[in-house]
């Protein structure tokens, strides 16, 4: 019986890239209900909780979504990501916006899911669907605290400053010519750089640094009920932030690796340690 022709080209990257994107946004979102609807519901303040779990969620729900995504299109999962590696790496121009497009769907949806599945604990926690909730889909400046005095351009300069961080270690990380991780450990290596960002960047603009990762959940929990979700606390509309910031951080970020490393990286793949070099004749 002859094998099943695959689906070749632009279709199955973006298949794998929605696939990726939605587990990332599974993980994510998931822990962050998790912690604010039963921290709500155990703390008459309503925190976000335990900070270290929803750090560590989002990390490994990286790492399992470029585990899914990797072989078929390169497991960009963040459009800050693609832009960077179109304008520093050759990847073509022509499949950013269906890169960006697919994965924001596969964050859309895995926020359905998200929100469905919690519907009632949310419901109970926060039944007005107000900001008290509206963190467990997308970012808000001081993670919708008042009392920090963090407005929508501190929380653009976060951004910037964290998805720049992001997307040099990721150029790091991923340059042959450089020390990759060895064994296909790689995506390991970067969900752990999103963990540490978490646990680093996280107070400013709950670290989105991934505008994919914010604008679908954030899309998500306007139709299901959420009529603030475009704005913040303090009533400015804020949806653009984890947008254009990450947006140009990566750009920044990507830029300084090729500006400060990659330019003076030998331009072949050194031979690995003990091996002796092939014959020339």
């Amino acid at each position: 019986m002859a094998e099943p022709r695959r689906m070749s080209g632009l279709v199955s990257e973006l298949s794998a890239e929605f696939a990726g994107t939605m587990i990332l946004i599974l993980f994510g979102c998931g822990v962050v209900a998790q912690v604010v609807a039963g921290g709500a519901l155990t703390d008459p303040a309503g925190g976000l909780g335990d900070h270290d779990s929803i750090a560590w969620a989002w990390g490994l729900g990286v790492t399992l979504g470029v585990y899914v995504a990797a072989r078929l299109s390169g497991a960009h999962l963040n459009p800050a990501v693609t832009l960077s590696l179109a304008a520093f790496k050759g990847f073509p121009w022509s499949k950013v916006a269906p890169y960006a497009a697919a994965q924001t769907a596969g964050a859309f949806v895995a926020a359905l899911l998200v929100r469905w599945n919690y519907s009632e604990a949310l419901a109970k926690a926060d039944p007005g669907h107000t900001f008290k909730t509206q963190t467990v889909f997308s970012t808000l400046p001081a993670n919708g605290n008042p009392a920090l005095p963090v407005h929508e351009w501190g929380a653009f300069r976060d951004q910037v400053i964290g998805t720049a961080i992001l997307l040099l270690l990721i150029m790091a990380i991923t340059d042959l010519l450089n020390t990759p991780p060895g064994s296909n450990m790689g995506p390991f290596i970067i969900g752990l750089v999103v963990v540490a960002i978490g646990m680093a960047w996280g107070t400013n603009a709950g670290y989105a640094i991934n505008p994919a990762r914010d604008f679908g959940p954030r899309l998500a929990s306007f139709i299901t009920g959420y009529n603030t979700a475009w704005r913040d606390q303090y009533g400015n509309l804020y949806f653009w932030v984890p947008i254009v910031g990450p947006l140009v951080g990566g750009l920044l970020g990507a830029g300084l690796y090729k500006g400060f490393v990659g330019r003076f990286l030998p331009s072949a793949v050194p031979e690995p340690p003990g091996r002796t070099p092939a014959p020339t004749d």
